[in-house]
């Protein structure tokens, strides 16, 4: 896939698509020739919130995600489940600035590049257990 607008549709459609998503909301959505943005709010099917951004480009004619967060949380907003970003203020973590916050803003590990459509699978596979 080389093309931003095609890119955003593919996570539309895995959103429709997705046993776990419920609903969801578009925030904002855009692209250019060359990058693009997506941020969305998802109700979980067991109640749980999701809220994703992610900031895209397209290198050596692939999407490419630079810039990220995706907040997990449950029915009540108030407990962090998991987030998962790029924000550059853990440069002591192995992968930095890639770093998950796991079940509390303070307890902070080392994380992976991860795209929403990784996020989704990942979800799946964790809320079907």
């Amino acid at each position: 896939m080389n093309e931003p607008g095609s890119y955003l549709v593919e996570i539309d459609l895995a959103l429709i698509g997705s046993p776990i998503i419920l609903e969801y909301q578009v925030i904002r959505s855009w692209s250019n020739t060359d990058d693009g943005y997506i941020r969305f709010r998802a109700t979980l099917i067991n109640g749980d919130f999701l809220e994703a951004a992610e900031y895209f480009i397209i290198r050596h004619g692939q999407i490419e995600t630079i810039d990220y967060h995706y907040q997990w949380m449950d029915a009540t907003k108030q407990l962090l489940r998991r987030r998962w970003d790029s924000t550059p203020h853990y440069p002591e973590l192995e992968n930095f600035p890639h770093h998950i916050h796991d079940g509390d803003e303070d307890n902070v590990i080392p994380g992976q590049m991860m795209s929403i459509l990784q996020l989704l699978r990942y979800l799946e596979r964790t809320l079907s257990q």
